[in-house]
């Protein structure tokens, strides 16, 4: 297919002075940058024919950008246009899809060409549309089919250590990650596995030494069939050995479906999903426990509602999960949680973030008291009945709305 790009003519732009490709452009578009994981510097000093205003108000468009991770391990960014003032509902949406293994240089490239070219049809209806220009890129040949000898499987392995200590503490650590990842739109297959070891070494009084050693090690495995826009359905089974929480060995083994009121499509704007599944426990532990066990087998099922919203407002997400033995009918846990970072009025955003859990599943907990040391190195899991965290901030911005000006200098250099 051929490619067609519109652009603004930026020869002339990028022989001006600094201060005058900067400055703000009197007849150019007012536009307001929404984009929590864009390279903004480069954007305002590569699209220099527009107007950069700090809020969404008395922009003429605001740009809100959304990510989402592909099958092949990349990124797709959403550039939804949102037409305000004269452009009152003259929206649209353009898509740049980044491959894993594009550099952050040829990311930031991808989506600055598709934020030129969305700008286009506003840019057009200023004074400036006589400066705008097209450039036509003429395809190598015929498409052709694209054949994939992976067959849509992306595969990461990786591993880390560190080491670290002074004259009366040394801790060393190492882990290690392995995943293979299959997406279409029918199917999502994951696969991942970890392990990770740390070890801390502190001398005591008197030459005493104590050494705590923790080890995790995780599989997954998850499959997913999407069964129409708005259903799916499918299963994980999972493995973990934890010196931390008192497993040998556990196992689970979980069918699954959901339902999304929202049609899948529109995942990087709005999300409400509903989801139920009933799976089966093994578990084998270190030690005996509080309830005189060191093996059971256990029924639990599980539900959880979500709410996911990215809206020219801010963004917000929450939802509320609980989980129940069937075979032990005293044993479950409640979760709630939610996140809001709303923008109040002009300049003032306000960010709220909260979890609450009512614990009843800690099956796993040791017989015997916890020693002084293993509390403070958090060697062991300690009984509790509830879990909390509430996170809250607030931002407010006044002064000039024009934000055009990129200055690097003395970036890396603060206070004390």
């Amino acid at each position: 297919m051929a490619c067609l790009v519109a652009f603004l003519d930026g020869s002339e732009a990028r022989a001006q002075s600094a201060a005058q490709a900067g400055a703000s452009r009197t007849d150019a578009l007012r536009v307001f940058l929404d984009c929590q994981s864009c390279d903004e510097s480069y954007l305002r000093t590569e699209v220099t024919f527009v107007n950069y205003v700090r809020d969404r108000v008395g922009a003429d468009v605001h740009v809100l950008v959304t990510t989402e991770g592909t099958g092949g391990g990349g990124t797709m960014y959403t550039f939804k246009f949102i037409g305000q003032e004269r452009f009152a509902g003259a929206d649209q949406t353009l898509t740049y899809s980044a491959p894993q293994a594009a550099t952050s240089d040829e990311r930031r490239r991808g989506y600055t060409a598709i934020f030129k070219l969305g700008l286009v049809r506003y840019a057009a209806e200023t004074p400036l549309a006589s400066r705008l220009k097209l450039s036509f890129e003429a395809p190598a040949g015929h498409a052709t089919a694209v054949h994939d000898p992976w067959n849509f499987w992306v595969f990461r392995l990786g591993a880390s250590g560190d080491f670290e200590g002074q004259e009366s503490q040394q801790d060393r650590g190492a882990s290690a990650t392995f995943s293979a990842n299959r997406t279409t739109e029918q199917w999502k297959v994951n696969f991942n596995a970890s392990a990770k070891y740390d070890s801390e070494r502190f001398e005591l009084e008197e030459g005493e030494t104590f050494t705590a050693v923790t080890r995790d090690t995780r599989v997954g495995f998850l499959a997913v069939k999407a069964l129409s826009p708005h259903w799916s359905a499918g299963g994980t089974v999972a493995l973990q050995a934890s010196t931390f929480q008192n497993y040998d060995l556990r196992t689970r083994v979980a069918p699954g479906i959901e339902y999304n009121f929202f049609p899948y499509s529109e995942s990087t704007r709005r999300l409400l999903t509903m989801f139920y599944s009933v799976g089966f426990q093994t578990a084998d532990y270190t030690e005996e426990t509080i309830f005189g066990k060191t093996s059971e087998r256990l029924v639990e099922h599980m539900l959880e509602v979500s709410l996911a919203l990215r809206q020219p407002w801010g963004s917000a997400s929450g939802g509320v999960e609980g989980q129940h033995y069937l075979n032990r009918k005293s044993k479950y846990r409640i979760n709630a949680f939610g996140e809001l970072d709303v923008r109040l009025f002009k300049g003032f955003s306000l960010d709220i973030f909260m979890s609450a859990s009512r614990r009843r599943d800690q099956l796993s907990l040791r017989r015997g008291e916890a020693t002084t040391e293993e509390i403070l190195v958090r060697q062991r899991e300690l009984a509790t009945g509830y879990e909390y965290e509430v996170g809250f901030g607030f931002s407010y911005s006044f002064g000039s709305v024009f934000n055009n000006i990129v200055n690097p200098r003395f970036r890396n250099v603060g206070g004390f």
